[in-house]
């Protein structure tokens, strides 16, 4: 029995370290340190290696990303639900930014594969439906939630 809590213990604390584990995000397909784009770590996503609160570029808290450091409504940037990525605090069909819906993110609520923005296989983010090492526009180096995700491709897309 003291094996067993030990090895539950062991699990737990293995799990709540990956949870809270430093993801780079690298341009193409580098793994360099010089090629970090940005790194999301504690639900907060930063420029580059940095750390410092001054880089924190938007931060995620439940479905929400929001600008810099803020957790106010007003600067919610987007809203995450369902598979689908509004607007600001918006629900609305006419507020649907992209959807992602089997590994691929497509325009507003499209899912056709001619609206098929990119695909993400293994970490890395590949540009439409390719699976071309040519065509991966990022690489995620750690698993993050999907609204982390959603806060990385903010940050690549529209920062960057």
């Amino acid at each position: 029995m003291k094996q067993i809590i030990t090895f539950f213990l062991f699990i737990m604390f293995g799990i709540s370290l990956s949870a809270q584990s430093k993801a780079n995000v690298y341009k193409g397909n580098s793994s360099f340190s010089s090629d970090v784009i940005c790194n999301i770590n504690n639900g907060k996503v930063y420029k580059k290696n940095s750390s410092f609160s001054s880089d924190v570029i938007c931060t995620v808290n439940n479905d929400k990303i929001y600008k810099g450091n803020s957790s106010f409504s007003s600067d919610v940037i987007f809203t995450y639900k369902d598979g689908k990525v509004y607007r600001g605090n918006s629900s609305f069909n006419s507020d649907i930014v992209f959807n992602i819906k089997n590994n691929r993110i497509y325009k507003a609520n499209s899912s056709f594969n001619s609206d098929i923005v990119a695909n993400i296989e293994n970490g890395k983010v590949r540009k439409g439906n390719s699976s071309f090492n040519s065509d991966t526009m990022f690489t995620i180096n750690q698993p993050v939630t999907i609204t982390e995700f959603v806060a990385i491709w903010y940050a690549v897309n529209y920062i960057y």
